[in-house]
């Protein structure tokens, strides 16, 4: 009697157990047709994008009106936008596709710089024109490598899946097609890019990024740790660590940290000048035993320690007792955004928590700043009559396009809600318009 239970609760288990598997299995298969569907969606979109990005192209060569232009640009931009969203969501997480990125990236800057600009006052020039005819016949051929790709994974059944495993496992033999075809596509891409990369129009330089205002003798890394000790009030290097960037970084410098029972610290030097380019300190902050005000104060003190000069309070905060400071430069009453530092003071007791100059380094300059070609009482009729405007201040900021513009600096209140407001000085242009949050602003200049 017992054997024969004993079978059946084994039987029953069996049952299960096959059941338990099957419902798995059918799980499985349910996740990766789901992938599957996912995927193929994706790749016919991204061929059926670049059909339609290749024929925008070749229709802006064929405009005339400068007041078509403008949208046909922002159309081709939103084309770029949707083919980079479609190469994001394919298994090519293991197959380099940079290059086939950074070339829409490019389509992508090149006409939103072309589409915000007023191209009735700067028509496209002839170096432009000749850049989206080499678009045009670069988008083109990658439009028909895809196609190919498209035909054969139709006329073959193939899944995109076993390209995803292709990937994971290069050893395995399997169908290949799709990934060489996209080998082939890159490798095309990447010529593409090479050729492109000597137009000031869409190419990268390696200018960009590059710090300006770097000065002073390089130092070497036991010149770097006597600066640190004394920035980080310390008297000698037991606890200090030292590395130095490799190669493909913005800026060589120095990478220095600190530690102790107390706190840790970390900052970044550059080599030239041995100049602090930003300064992490994380300790445990006590309740406020100076206001935000003092603070801001001590801040100001320690950019001047580091011969920071002409520096003005643009913006502070506090956050679990710590303020938060943004200083802007100021040359002749004008506020340079670019040339902005940020520091960190404990309102415990006053040391400095933190500091970022890379902004200022890289973007400072000596600047023939020009005097506005409009008044601000004709700027401020540029904008919305409904804003009640409460301060206002010359500025340089960069826009859309990249480039520094002097521009008369609003804030001003539209239903309980303050916003910074930004009117081209020398045509009315209105360049920006920003929301600000809920921070205290300080705008009393030092």
């Amino acid at each position: 009697m017992v054997r024969w239970i004993l079978i059946g609760v084994l039987s029953l288990a069996l049952v299960g157990t096959g059941f338990w598997g099957y419902r798995e299995h059918q799980e499985k298969n349910a996740i990766l047709i789901q992938a599957e569907n996912t995927y193929q969606r994706s790749f016919h979109e991204l061929s059926y994008h670049m059909d339609l990005l290749n024929d925008q192209i070749g229709t802006t060569l064929a405009m005339n009106s400068t007041e078509r232009l403008s949208p046909q640009f922002v159309e081709i931009w939103r084309l770029t936008s949707e083919a980079l969203s479609n190469v994001g969501q394919l298994p090519l997480g293991l197959l380099p596709f940079n290059k086939t990125e950074e070339f829409l990236s490019e389509i992508g800057d090149f006409t939103y710089r072309t589409a915000v600009r007023n191209l009735e006052d700067s028509p496209l020039t002839e170096e432009e024109t000749e850049t989206l005819k080499q678009l045009y016949s670069q988008s083109g051929d990658i439009k028909d490598e895809l196609r190919q790709v498209q035909h054969i994974a139709l006329e073959n059944n193939l899944r995109w899946m076993d390209v995803q495993l292709a990937l994971a496992n290069p050893d395995e033999q399997v169908d290949n097609t799709i990934i060489d075809g996209f080998r082939t596509v890159e490798k095309s891409v990447e010529g593409f890019t090479e050729a492109n990369s000597q137009s000031s129009v869409i190419g990268r330089t390696s200018n960009d990024h590059k710090y300006k205002y770097l000065n002073g003798q390089e130092i070497n890394e036991q010149e770097a740790l006597d600066k640190s000790k004394e920035i980080f009030n310390v008297q000698n290097e037991d606890n200090l660590t030292i590395a130095e960037s490799g190669e493909g970084s913005d800026v060589p410098m120095y990478s220095i940290s600190y530690h102790n029972d107390e706190k840790r610290a970390y900052m970044d030097m550059s080599q030239q000048g041995g100049h602090p380019l930003s300064i992490l300190v994380s300790r445990d902050i006590a309740q406020n035993q100076i206001s935000l005000n003092e603070g801001a104060e001590k801040a100001q003190d320690y950019l001047k320690s580091f011969n920071l000069e002409n520096m003005s309070l643009f913006q502070s905060s506090e956050y679990n007792n710590v303020g938060v400071y943004s200083f802007l430069y100021n040359e002749d009453d004008v506020r340079v955004y670019s040339d902005a530092v940020e520091v960190k003071v404990a309102l415990d007791n006053g040391d400095i928590l933190g500091l970022s100059t890379n902004n200022y380094y890289m973007n400072h300059t000596d600047r023939d700043l020009k005097e506005p070609e409009i008044s601000a009482e004709e700027a401020k009729k540029m904008v919305n009559p409904n804003v009640d405007i409460q301060e206002e201040f010359l500025a340089i900021i960069d826009n859309d396009l990249g480039e520094e513009v002097l521009v008369y600096e609003f804030l001003g209140v539209l239903d309980n809600d303050t916003y910074r407001i930004f009117i081209n000085a020398m045509n009315g242009f209105e360049e920006k318009v920003e929301k600000l949050d809920g921070t205290e602003i300080n705008f009393a200049a030092n």
